[in-house]
């Protein structure tokens, strides 16, 4: 290294995360990043097109109080049980932040999401990755060792899977002396939520985003649930950072988002029929896939290639979500979209499959 380059040794050097691709053209169907096809709750508009823009040139409450007291009342737990952050994304980087301390590693499936490694490299925190059961199960008994920490979503992405609480709550009440943090992105979409636990296990803490069941991806709204002691640890943390992380509109919207149950069972409704018709639809292609509880389907074929799927879904202006990782190079990540997206996805995979 050159000597004017020397200040690059104390550079924190990092591999980062690589999210689905965001194509520009407006002609496409996206099933890769597992948004929601549908708008946000109407009350959200009705706030988008009334608010002050005046009240921009102010500072948003530090406490995010409007909020936090709406995601509180919807889970009958108390405000001070309530975290929120810019996106569940945040709200996990501080828990890896606030919680991930200990010499020993923090554990989390080989096959999960792949923000979590890069959080702990970036934070220096040792981890050991636990490969998944053939069937992309966790064994519990993986996680019945000295640890720092543990965290893996429920259902599990990419592979849709769904562990029942009573696993869960094996893997909480064997690990008294770590925080276990369990990822709920996706739980909406028919899975039980291990939110029934917090109050028997102050060592828990359960995440959740409106980006996925709540149609709020560009907002950028998450939220942690646990014990008193839990969340405060992670406000002293996130105001050693960042006090003013969401702003008043983003506040606003949140709270009558979350208040609108009725909309929120409809668009909830829509997605599961259209998944479990696409099970249906992909079975007769042959493809095959574990049992998916999320807003997704992790499809494998019986005889082409999930490359060359890729490749040719997308020259066709259709994208889905491929990884050429270690034994989940063989599958396609496909998003629900509407009933209409999904037929056009199943008359591409038609010709493809020829």
């Amino acid at each position: 290294m050159s000597m004017e380059n020397l200040w690059e040794n104390n550079v924190r050097k990092v591999i980062p995360y690589t999210p689905g691709e965001q194509p520009k053209d407006s002609d496409i169907i996206k099933l890769n990043t597992n948004e929601n096809p549908y708008a946000p709750s109407p009350k959200v508009k009705a706030i988008l097109d009334n608010y002050d823009i005046s009240k921009m040139r102010l500072y948003p409450d530090p406490d995010a109080t409007v909020l936090v007291e709406a995601i509180a009342e919807r889970y009958n737990v108390k405000p001070s049980q309530v975290f929120v952050g810019v996106g569940s994304d945040d709200v996990l980087s501080i828990a890896f932040l606030t919680f991930f301390n200990s010499e020993n590693p923090v554990l989390f499936p080989d096959i999960t999401y792949s923000f979590y490694d890069v959080w702990a490299d970036v934070y220096r925190i040792p981890y050991v990755q636990k490969p998944l059961k053939e069937d992309f199960r966790i064994d519990p008994e993986d996680y019945k060792c000295e640890n720092g920490g543990i965290i893996f979503p429920n259902p599990n992405a990419p592979t849709g899977c769904e562990e029942s609480l009573a696993m869960i709550e094996e893997i909480v009440k064997a690990n008294p002396s770590s925080v276990v943090i369990i990822d709920e992105a996706y739980v909406d979409f028919g899975a039980e939520s291990a939110l029934k636990l917090i109050d028997k296990y102050k060592n828990l803490l359960v995440i959740q985003t409106y980006s996925k069941s709540r149609s709020m991806a560009g907002m950028r709204i998450g939220y942690a649930i646990g014990s008193e002691k839990l969340i405060k640890y992670m406000n002293d943390v996130k105001f050693s950072i960042n006090s003013y992380t969401m702003t008043p509109l983003t506040l606003l919207c949140g709270a009558e988002a979350i208040r609108d149950e009725e909309y929120f069972q409809e668009t909830l409704g829509k997605i599961i029929d259209v998944r479990e018709y696409s099970k249906a639809r992909l079975t007769e292609l042959g493809f095959t896939f574990p049992d998916s509880k999320s807003n997704f389907i992790f499809a494998s074929h019986s005889t082409k290639p999930a490359s060359e799927i890729f490749t040719a879904l997308k020259e066709r202006k259709i994208f889905v979500r491929y990884w050429n990782k270690p034994r989940i190079n063989n599958y396609l990540r496909i998003s629900i979209g509407t009933r209409e997206e999904m037929e056009k996805l199943f008359e591409a995979l038609e010709e493809i499959l020829k």
